[in-house]
């Protein structure tokens, strides 16, 4: 699964946040700052020819929807951010949210608990 660009990524969110759309009512659901249409259209065809979006057919205009789940975007990206940025070490990734005072105490634990939770599955 290839990388996506930050813009890309962006369109992908307003995808999956909507459950698919035309390119305007995915515009108009963009939040804060909108990019112009031509844009939003262009980087669109870029994640169709990229697989992962898929274009249906309405009279004359197309309906986009993902064709990849985000769920299964976000575990490759993560292990390859993981992999890239934390010698492949989860426990260099959390520590080094600890250390930059992004994480909790509170939440660690709340995360050993769901661990926890899920081997005793």
């Amino acid at each position: 699964m290839e990388k996506l660009t930050i813009q890309e990524e962006e369109a992908m969110q307003l995808i999956w946040h909507n459950g698919g759309g035309f390119i305007k009512e995915l515009l108009d659901s963009m939040p804060g700052e909108k990019m112009p249409y031509t844009t939003l259209a262009s980087t669109i065809k870029n994640l169709q020819r990229k697989g992962y979006v898929k274009a249906v057919k309405y009279a004359n205009a197309y309906r986009y929807e993902a064709a990849v789940v985000e769920e299964d975007y976000k575990k490759v990206f993560m292990s390859g951010f993981v992999s890239d940025y934390f010698k492949n070490s989860y426990k260099e990734l959390v520590s080094f949210f600890a250390k930059e005072e992004k994480i909790s105490a509170a939440e660690l634990d709340e995360i050993i608990k769901m661990i926890k939770e899920e081997k005793s599955s």
